[in-house]
């Protein structure tokens, strides 16, 4: 497999969805990340069905095609973010299925969640979970880490470290009162110090 020209900054993959039956009388069936697997194909269609790969009575798997992911300059720090974590991952956005006690997807369409997007930023993926949608993670392969890699060195610059001038130097009235440096208070005032009003 061949990573796409980093010009593009685009890699078609396809997303692979698992179902397992539950014995839980509240909710019968869950879905899950399996996989998220990088195709070859960049002329894939933009949204084709899923597929159903397998199916059994209380397990099933369904291949989203037609998915991609793009690379943005300004997401740079969370591709770096993803690259310098113990395991880089695939992070992936789904929408619960409209019909989620559906017992055959395949004749109801209804039954099937909904890939919202897949990305290799951490802090796309940040602001996704901290809007309370639903992310699941996969692991990278070693190309599209590479892919990432390559991305990520040309167009993020960590912002420079600024020393900062230690408090001892400061006037009592610059001193950062958030930070326990507070001036002691005049024990002739009735006024509570500057760091309680």
């Amino acid at each position: 497999m061949n990573a796409p020209p980093l010009a593009l900054a685009t890699w078609p993959v396809a997303v692979l969805m698992q179902r397992d039956q539950l014995s839980n009388r509240w909710q019968r069936w869950r879905w899950s990340l399996r996989d998220v697997l990088p195709t070859e194909r960049a002329d894939a269609p933009s949204a084709p069905q899923p597929v159903c790969l397998e199916w059994g009575k209380t397990q099933s798997q369904w291949l989203y095609p037609g998915c991609s992911v793009q690379l943005f300059r300004d997401e740079a720090e969370g591709y770096h973010l993803n690259l310098t974590s113990p395991q880089p991952s695939w992070f992936v956005w789904w929408t619960s299925a409209v019909e989620p006690e559906c017992d055959d997807p395949r004749q109801a369409p209804d039954g099937l969640p909904s890939i919202q997007a897949v990305t290799l930023s951490y802090n796309e993926a940040a602001r996704w979970m901290d809007a309370g949608e639903t992310i699941e993670i996969a692991p990278l392969p070693a190309v599209v880490a590479n892919w990432l890699a390559d991305f990520s060195s040309r167009h993020y610059k960590p912002e420079p470290r600024k020393r900062r001038r230690p408090q001892s130097f400061l006037a009592p009235g610059e001193r950062d009162v958030s930070s326990g440096n507070a001036p002691p208070a005049r024990a002739d005032s009735d006024d509570p110090p500057a760091c309680c009003a």
